[in-house]
């Protein structure tokens, strides 16, 4: 075993032991950790200087309670967070997630990988995530902007243009984004429209936002497919999830002349094989906010499904998980390439469990992890501060222009460091070298903060 396999074991070993009860976190730490250690072993430094042991440690974290009071003025509390992990490359930038699940074993996680995606992305910012264990299905309105109101009353003191940017996530949407703005607003007295991306349009937002991550995620899995010379026209495509991710990447591969046979939430999925209707799909989900097995109500010929598993057991040539993490288990991994899938490509935040992309690699699959493939969202964050910063709207066809090339930057980026390395299908390694070389450089110019 070599020093650096040992150096990483033992950082492992640390963050089991100071964290036994946060899995999320320490299997993304294993899994960025042990695919760099080819990169570690030409630069032992790292290793003196400990930076493995700085970069687990966030830089902060703040926890908070949120009182609110619903319709019928009863007094709920939650808990809120804020994981400011890594501010080497600029502002701390992830989104809030309100989710019944939510704690900081995953919030910690989302940080970390955030950190090296936006990293990847080649934009002047940091990592962080936050957000509540407050469930926004069911809630009117009223009540949601009472406790948007009541969590950003705790955590503007935490952020700003410069300092921390939020923005969306599972469970926050232009909805929640703009009553957190306007609660900002109102306690600063100050109309930094920087402080928050994914924004409405009339407020300082930018055109392509609610796209991005879904044609993020199609725009670099078109990068792969080109330079093995195959084309996404005719293709037959699983998606899951039936969010803003999996809408737009829906939208996008049809565009590319994919056929897209599935979508899900966290209910059931539906298989139709005539390709999904996009439109109702939206008319459901923006529309009414109702539940996926309406779909069937309208297209006699598709199928609904109770459960989300086994939307991986549909046959197709490409499968985009794009609703949650750990949502596609190894049992999921054998069904697809069981069934022919050729590429796999990550929109939601690490969907894929650690023995399910080991087992995508050792089978050859093309495939897209999730902090190259779905960086696509954070790049046009980013984007929408530069134009906050300038007082600037661009197009829908600038920042779509700029997306595309952010990822097939991306996508290079990672390939060259797989061929780098050994490994030049290996854009796992790959894309977790290039963003770990980023930051640990960055630390070290900075006096290793």
């Amino acid at each position: 075993m070599s020093v650096m396999q040992n150096y990483v074991d033992d950082v492992l070993a640390l963050v089991k032991q100071r964290d036994p009860d946060q899995p999320e976190f320490y299997n993304t730490v294993r899994e960025v950790f042990t695919s760099i250690i080819p990169f570690l072993e030409k630069n032992p430094q790292y290793k003196a200087e400990k930076m493995l042991e700085r970069m687990i440690e966030p830089e902060r974290i703040v926890t908070f309670r949120v009182v609110w009071q619903d319709d019928k003025n009863e007094t709920h509390i939650n808990r809120g967070y804020r994981v400011q992990m890594n501010s080497a490359i600029g502002p701390y930038k992830g989104g809030l997630r309100f989710h019944p699940s939510v704690n900081l074993s995953i919030l910690k996680f989302l940080a970390f990988e955030q950190v090296f995606k936006n990293s990847l992305t080649s934009l002047p910012i940091g990592g962080g995530k936050g957000g509540s264990d407050f469930d926004p299905k069911g809630k009117s309105d009223n009540e949601v902007m009472k406790f948007c109101q009541a969590f950003m009353t705790e955590l503007y003191r935490h952020i700003g243009p410069h300092v921390d940017v939020p923005a969306g996530d599972i469970g926050v949407g232009g909805r929640e984004i703009g009553y957190l703005f306007g609660q900002y607003k109102r306690i600063r007295d100050a109309y930094d429209s920087a402080v928050l991306t994914g924004k409405g349009l009339t407020y300082g937002g930018s055109l392509t936002r609610t796209e991005a991550t879904g044609y993020g995620l199609l725009y670099f899995v078109k990068n792969m497919l080109d330079e093995k010379g195959i084309s996404l026209q005719g293709k037959v495509v699983s998606v899951s999830g039936s969010g803003n991710v999996a809408t737009y990447a829906i939208q996008k591969a049809q565009e590319f002349g994919a056929k897209v046979v599935t979508c899900s939430d966290s209910d059931g999925y539906v298989y139709d094989p005539d390709g999904i209707d996009i439109n109702t799909v939206k008319d459901i989900k923006e529309g009414h906010r109702g539940r996926i097995k309406e779909y069937i109500q309208t297209h006699p010929n598709a199928e609904y499904h109770e459960g989300c598993r086994g939307v991986w057991s549909v046959k197709c040539d490409i499968a985009l998980p794009c609703a949650t993490q750990g949502e596609l288990d190894l049992e999921s991994a054998k069904h697809l390439v069981d069934n022919g899938c050729k590429v796999v490509a990550e929109g939601a935040n690490m969907p894929s469990t650690l023995d399910a992309i080991d087992y995508f690699l050792q089978n050859k699959i093309l495939f897209g992890p999730a902090k190259a493939a779905n960086a696509g969202g954070v790049a046009v964050s980013a984007l929408e501060m530069s134009q906050n910063s300038e007082r600037l709207s661009w197009t829908f066809e600038e920042v779509d222009n700029k997306l595309k090339d952010i990822m097939a930057n991306i996508y290079r980026n990672a390939k060259k460091n797989a061929i780098d390395f050994g490994d030049p299908d290996n854009l796992v390694m790959g894309a977790n070298i290039a963003g770990f070389k980023k930051v640990a450089e960055a630390m070290e110019a900075q006096g290793l903060v």
